[in-house]
This record gives C-alpha cells, structure tokens and sequence, in this order.
C-alpha cells in the first residue's frame, strides 16, 4: 500500500509539473498572436507575414521568440524598443 501512495504522488507531482508548463506554453502562445498583430499592423502586412517576420527578428537578434513578442506588445505602450530588436524588426519588414 505504502508503494502505491508513493507511485501515485510521484505521479501528481508529474502532472502538476506538466500542467504549469501548458499554462506557460499557452500565455506565450497568447503572447506571440498579440505581437505578430503588432508587426502587421506596424509593417501593413498580411497576417501571414507576421509570423515570419517576428521568428526573423528571433533569429537575426538570438533572442528567444516569446523574449521578442513580450517587447513588441510592450512597445505601443512604452514608446520604445530595444535597438537590436528594433533593428532587426526593420530589416525584416523591408524584405517582407
């Protein structure tokens, strides 16, 4: 019996573990859609060149995508993005 309450809370302790990782897969999904909305907007693109647009600045910049879509969404607000970022996004909307 003992063995089975010690199986079955490794197992909790399993899902608790994959739960919070959904949950922050999910806010950064919701993160990423709000940024490429802003690139579109910003670029006066198609929806579908957001998405590559944003994973350029990623790529070009080494800078995780979620980091880059947290700053784009931040900068209708704060008025300002990082230069590197703000470099990279440029380029990659002049070839877009």
């Amino acid at each position: 019996m003992a063995i089975e309450r010690d199986d079955l809370l490794k197992k909790i302790a399993i899902l608790e573990e994959e739960v919070g990782q959904l949950r922050q897969a999910v806010d950064s999904h919701a993160v990423i859609d709000q940024a490429i909305g802003v690139v579109i907007t910003h670029g006066r693109l198609p929806p579908g060149q957001g998405w590559d647009v944003l994973r350029t600045v990623s790529q070009n910049t080494n800078t995780k995508l979620r980091l880059i879509a947290e700053e784009i969404v931040q900068w209708p607000y704060s008025g300002r993005l990082s230069e590197n970022i703000q470099q990279a996004l440029e380029a990659a909307l002049a070839r877009a």
